[in-house]
């Protein structure tokens, strides 16, 4: 059984892949201060919940947070008996290397949608990933990732709208039943949910102009579902973008013996 671990900045994701399918998806928010003991005693408790018997012989960790990857691999090592490969390091084999300026730093997150998004769509993609930030990842022909946009996410949207206007409430993101809003409630719903649908429209569509080319839009992302509501933002909604990612650049270092 393998174990996938994808950390963003606000969750951390697990699921274990039996070789088919995904058997269970958990989220437990991201924490550095979080020791490998309680990942295990979490992640031991949801197993129990759901009647899991399996044993995990395999691991692999994509994180955007650097300093949650120690515990991460000491829960691996100590539990699992197992060393865990960890995307963006040397011995984590990628399939296709990131096209991009010379130095860059290419999040894990986005080598695992890009290849993920390639394997099951084609190629000619802009990913979109609804998280803390909102990005654009663009997909070659090969799988390559070839460059992107980062945008503030949706939450870090309202969050400083609040923070930074005192006689604004803090409201959570929905599609309003209208675009003009009657209260200070609905106005803020209004303009961030359809600001958003602008945002990605737009986006998606100089993408297009610039590569020359039509591009399949795949969303993933914690809020992807909440705007896929709207018709014809997207072509795909990919809910297990990542964990199909890491399941995959798995199976590929295996394939080149390096697991």
């Amino acid at each position: 059984m393998l174990l996938c671990i994808d950390t963003g900045n606000t969750n951390t994701v697990f699921s274990i892949w039996d070789g088919t399918q995904f058997l269970c998806t958990w989220r437990i928010s991201t924490d550095h201060r979080r020791t490998a003991d309680e990942y295990f005693v979490w992640l031991r408790s949801l197993m129990g919940l759901h009647r899991l018997d399996v044993a995990i012989d395999a691991c692999i960790i994509s994180s955007t947070v650097p300093r949650v990857v120690f515990n991460l691999r000491v829960l691996c090592n100590r539990y699992f008996d197992t060393r865990p490969l960890v995307v963006g390091r040397p011995d984590c084999r990628l399939p296709v290397a990131p096209r991009v300026d010379p130095g860059a730093v290419v999040g894990p997150d986005r080598i695992v949608n890009t290849w993920a998004a390639f394997v099951r769509y084609g190629p000619d993609l802009t990913v979109v990933d609804f998280g803390t930030a909102t990005t654009f990842d663009v997909v070659d022909v090969d799988g390559a990732y070839v460059g992107g946009v980062i945008a503030p996410g949706v939450n870090l949207s309202l969050e400083a709208l609040h923070m930074g206007a005192a006689s604004l409430p803090h409201v959570d993101i929905t599609r309003p039943a209208q675009v003009i809003g009657t209260n200070t409630v609905a106005c803020i719903q209004s303009g961030v949910f359809w600001g958003y649908v602008g945002l990605v429209r737009e986006i998606c569509v100089r993408i297009a102009a610039e590569r020359g080319r039509s591009m399949t839009i795949v969303a993933t992302g914690g809020l992807a579902a909440l705007f896929d509501q709207t018709q014809d933002l997207f072509h795909s909604w990919d809910d297990d973008l990542t964990m199909h990612g890491l399941r995959l650049i798995h199976d590929h270092n295996r394939e080149m013996g390096n697991v």
